[in-house]
């Protein structure tokens, strides 16, 4: 019988956004205003977003396994007026500790014509350190492999030595710079990019980093990431 994992990868859903802002805030702090997410998911045709999230059995329990009824015309109504009032903020979430699923982190990419860009990525503060970056990275290139597009680019701070090494790990070289880039500091970013992802050698490679990554730090699961 297959153990069950810590880390369960998934696309995200539109109930993750306020856990999905929380880690937004708490990895860019300065940033104004938060991505629209609402928007992202239900309008853009070219985002995906993958979480991760950690199981919490204990909590799972607490709360029951029994799904919650359909909602009537009246409690949708009343939701909607709610989000036009609320939105998603997260302040009305219960302790991280209470909750059936936690959210670690999550990636977010536009699958553009010519290439597959990687526009944001963000780890909880409480699970940094714990190879949650490079699942996230593991699963978008995974995801630029099952669409067929060979070419990934993404920014980074040129002060951000931790991710450049992740990123030329996986093969990711420099190709350009965009002078102050970043609106808080006005930092400038490398360009980067991995071509020829799609390819056999590419996938070898890889396959042997993921085994790498489990081997240091665990297994995880994937569920209908793309």
């Amino acid at each position: 019988m297959k153990i069950a994992t810590r880390f369960l990868v998934r696309r995200m859903r539109l109930a993750d956004i306020p856990q999905v802002l929380e880690v937004e805030r708490q990895s860019f702090p300065s940033m104004w205003p938060s991505t629209a997410f609402r928007r992202e998911l239900q309008q853009n045709r070219l985002a995906h977003y993958i979480v991760i999230g950690e199981a919490n059995p204990a909590a799972a329990a607490a709360q029951g396994n029994d799904e919650p009824p359909e909602p009537g015309p009246i409690s949708r109504f009343l939701g909607e007026i709610k989000h036009i009032l609320t939105g998603d903020d997260p302040a009305g979430l219960p302790p991280p500790q209470e909750r059936a699923e936690l959210i670690t982190g999550f990636i977010g990419v536009w699958m553009l014509p010519d290439e597959m860009h990687i526009v944001t990525v963000a780890v909880r503060n409480s699970h940094r350190r714990q190879g949650i970056g490079e699942i996230l990275l593991i699963a978008a290139l995974d995801l630029a492999r099952e669409r067929a597009q060979p070419l990934v680019t993404l920014e980074v701070r040129v002060s951000n030595d931790a991710a450049i090494r992740l990123y030329e790990k996986y093969g990711f070289e420099e190709v350009g710079r965009r002078p102050r880039y970043y609106s808080d500091n006005h930092e400038d970013a490398n360009i980067l990019t991995a071509n020829g992802v799609t390819t056999g050698e590419y996938g070898d490679r890889l396959a042997t980093l993921r085994e790498e990554h489990r081997t240091r730090y665990g297994d995880f699961d994937v569920l209908d990431a793309g």
